[in-house]
């Protein structure tokens, strides 16, 4: 099988810099409300996002960082994703 493609390097670092954000407010944060902002825009940018890149983050689970019932666990995974892939 054919190993993907690596993203362009500002693709990866734009999404973990927002991600990454996004997650250390998110985590910290008892307002339902906020975290519902938080869930919005992260699945917003998801699909806008490089689609090469989104792929690789999502595994082919069509539900990652659009489910809110999954959405701390699929948001902290694709933080650690995109960090091994900027720093090893």
């Amino acid at each position: 099988m054919k190993k993907p493609s690596m993203p362009p390097r500002h693709s990866i670092e734009t999404a973990y810099s927002f991600f990454h954000q996004k997650l250390r407010v998110y985590a910290h944060s008892s307002l339902p409300w906020q975290r519902d902002d938080i869930e919005l825009a992260v699945g917003d940018y998801a699909q806008t996002m490089d689609t090469e890149l989104y792929a690789q983050l999502a595994q082919g689970d069509p539900t990652f960082l659009r489910d809110h019932t999954h959405f701390d666990k699929h948001l902290a995974q694709a933080v650690a994703t995109l960090e091994h892939m900027l720093f090893g």
